[in-house]
């Protein structure tokens, strides 16, 4: 087993050296606050991340569906979105076949036990909230990185 795991980590790091492409992440969020924080965190974490905005779902959808823009590895998502909410986004996401096995994290303030149930009913790979306290969201966001994109084996497209 844990060759196995070394073996995995090498297979990660092997498509990191080899390729060099920055992990592509796509951050959905529609304040620009949150936005600069979030790429600060990431920054701070690890320099190799690509992060891409959409400020609302319908952008969020037509970056994904563009086919010139290319697919993240990793989605964060604000519910609380103008127009058509988060929730509306991840299941238009999980819904279709070419976009479905990015994994979406969940990153948004509402700590709602039914947006929590709703959201893991429409297929997120995880829920988390939006720490306010700024150490407290950049702690956080390294251990997203931390698991997301270091223990994680994520699907790449070739």
């Amino acid at each position: 087993m844990i060759r196995l795991l070394f073996f995995a980590k090498f297979l990660k790091s092997f498509f990191v050296e080899n390729y060099g492409n920055p992990v592509n992440i796509l951050l959905v969020e529609d304040n620009p606050a949150d936005v600069e924080l979030t790429r600060q965190a990431f920054k701070e974490c690890r320099g190799n991340v690509s992060i891409d905005v959409a400020y609302n779902a319908i952008d969020a959808l037509h970056y994904l569906r563009s086919g010139t823009n290319p697919l993240p590895m990793l989605i964060l998502l604000d519910l609380n979105l103008p127009g058509w909410d988060g929730k509306n986004l991840l299941r238009e996401i999980k819904s279709d076949s070419s976009l479905r096995k990015i994994p979406i994290i969940i990153l948004t303030t509402s700590n709602s036990g039914r947006d929590v149930a709703e959201s893991y009913s429409l297929q997120a790979n995880c829920y988390i909230v939006k720490p306010l306290d700024v150490d407290v969201f950049f702690e956080t966001v390294k251990r997203i990185e931390q698991f997301w994109l270091n223990t994680a084996l994520l699907p790449i497209e070739t």
